[in-house]
């Protein structure tokens, strides 16, 4: 099958990170199974969602990984022209539907490329490792990697196929998601002295976070290969209060640190948790049963740094004929293979921009490249190991 057409029989699973995604895993299964390719389920605790491993090639150390996601986000309130689980192709150069881009065009390609793989003389192995709940966190993808290294020969390196335009990205930012909740004390809005408003220190706890971002970029803590140069702090969603003529008890922010790899996210944390500390201090002395709880909503990501991964990145550069390495603020799973000492780089076809968007898509121009890179990538490794 071409990459296209897998392309629209991977959209066609609505994956969304809420749901399951048993019924692509099986179908996977079911297309390695066809051309004799080994591969292992690992699920989730439940059962009710699985990563998939898969190995061409010989079972020897060295190879590469080439690692995506099969979760997308939702689309519910978003307007688009055509069914986002059904690809369509609109004469335009371009692919629709949700996922083309993140990243089950990426998937495609690597699977678009398994019935030449097998017949071909590999040196190492080409392993396909595919998670789910990356968009929830990158929840499924550290069970997948403990068991690749435990029950497999370790790999040379990792790529794992996020939508970078094909250009080899060597960095990114680690993220973290949290959610504080301000307990204030209820009383009537006219007796302001008699309560303590939880939206009002809340507020103030929202402009901290704002401005350690300034703090960060004022000491010079910034990295230019970044388009977003310093680590981001960004409250996504607030609630509190019952009415307008009762001093709030409760408020209750969401938000996030997205952190450069040069940065910690327990650094920046400590500097809004000192303010949330001066800010429960000043609560107690109206109201002692008042005060601040945060509390993290993921394990955090970890960014991926620029390291330890010269030969990986000169491999890809050399098969793609183009592209200095880049850097990107988004979060992926290449930080946790890097975590466990995995040499790891991004690259896949698509552009971020498209992605979580309506009517999002790939050029087939992309999708064209993704499969050039995967057929240079087995040529490549029939000669000699990464």
């Amino acid at each position: 099958m071409t990459a296209a057409r897998l392309l629209e029989r991977l959209v066609g699973f609505p994956t969304v990170s809420r749901d399951s995604n048993l019924a692509l895993i099986e179908w996977v299964e079911a297309y390695l199974d066809d051309h004799g390719v080994k591969h292992w389920r690992i699920e989730n605790d439940d059962g009710s969602k699985a990563n998939l491993l898969a190995r061409i090639g010989p079972p020897v150390e060295g190879g590469v990984v080439l690692s995506g996601h099969t979760d997308v986000v939702p689309v519910d309130g978003q307007p688009w022209t055509s069914d986002p689980f059904a690809l369509v192709d609109k004469s335009d150069g371009r692919l629709y539907g949700r996922g083309t881009c993140d990243m089950k065009g990426f998937i495609a390609c690597a699977l678009a490329e398994v019935p030449t793989w097998v017949d071909l003389d590999l040196k190492v192995p080409i392993t396909l490792a595919l998670s789910y709940d990356e968009e929830v966190g990158c929840i499924g993808a550290p069970r997948m990697i403990e068991r690749l290294l435990a029950d497999h020969p370790r790999p040379a390196a990792v790529i794992v196929g996020e939508p970078t335009l094909m250009q080899p990205v060597v960095a990114h930012k680690g993220s973290t998601n949290l959610r504080t909740t301000v307990t204030g004390r209820a009383a009537h809005s006219s007796q302001v002295n008699q309560g303590v408003s939880a939206i009002h220190v809340a507020a103030r706890l929202v402009t901290r976070i704002e401005e350690v971002m300034a703090d960060l970029r004022a000491e010079g803590r910034v990295d230019e290969a970044f388009n977003v140069v310093h680590s981001s702090l960004h409250v996504g969603r607030i609630a509190g209060g019952t009415a307008i003529n009762i001093m709030a008890r409760e408020c209750s922010f969401d938000w996030e640190i997205r952190h450069l790899p040069q940065d910690r996210f327990e650094d920046l944390l400590g500097r809004v948790n000192d303010t949330a500390a001066e800010l429960e201090a000043e609560m107690r002395q109206r109201a002692p049963e008042t005060g601040i709880v945060t509390e993290t909503l993921n394990t955090t990501v970890p960014a991926l740094a620029d390291d330890n991964n010269a030969e990986i990145l000169a491999m890809c550069q050399a098969l793609l004929g183009q592209g200095p390495a880049g850097a990107v603020a988004y979060a992926t799973e290449a930080g946790q293979f890097q975590r466990e000492g995995l040499p790891t780089l991004i690259c896949g076809p698509g552009s971020i921009g498209q992605a979580h968007q309506p009517d999002e898509y790939v050029e087939i121009a992309q999708l064209e490249e993704g499969v050039r890179f995967m057929q240079a990538l087995g040529e490549r490794l029939q000669r000699s190991p990464t």
